[in-house]
């Protein structure tokens, strides 16, 4: 098993930045991926941006390439999700989720992700 935990959501201004962590514990040797997704209320939950655990490659959905960054610190197993020139729309819970599924094709229906974190709420004012 795997365990993934959230941190640094908040209320922030517009335009302004915020870093969510994801740290994971157990058996991260089985894990090929981890992801960011968000869900806003009312809406379906929807892939942010993954980065493969060995750190060597990232995808970021088009809603928010060139304001938000992917990162992994290895020696901490936590992944790190930058996020700067914040919109109102980025408004959501924020969830880490990772997967064992190999290949070249990057995974970003949340059905296919195995472990889960519990979310964390970021809230943009505008």
């Amino acid at each position: 098993q795997v365990q993934l935990v959230e941190s640094g959501g908040g209320l922030v201004q517009a335009g302004g930045s915020l870093r969510l962590s994801c740290a994971a514990s157990g058996r991260t040797f089985s894990l090929y991926a981890v992801g960011w997704f968000r869900q806003a209320p009312g809406k379906e939950r929807e892939f942010v941006a993954a980065i493969r655990w060995s750190g060597d490659s990232i995808y970021y959905a088009h809603s928010v390439e060139g304001r938000f960054a992917i990162s992994r610190d290895n020696a901490k197993n936590t992944v790190y999700l930058q996020m700067n020139s914040l919109k109102p729309e980025d408004t959501a819970v924020y969830y880490c989720a990772a997967h064992r599924r190999r290949g070249s094709t990057w995974i970003t229906k949340d059905h296919d992700y195995d472990y889960w974190g519990q979310g964390t709420q970021v809230t943009v004012s505008s």
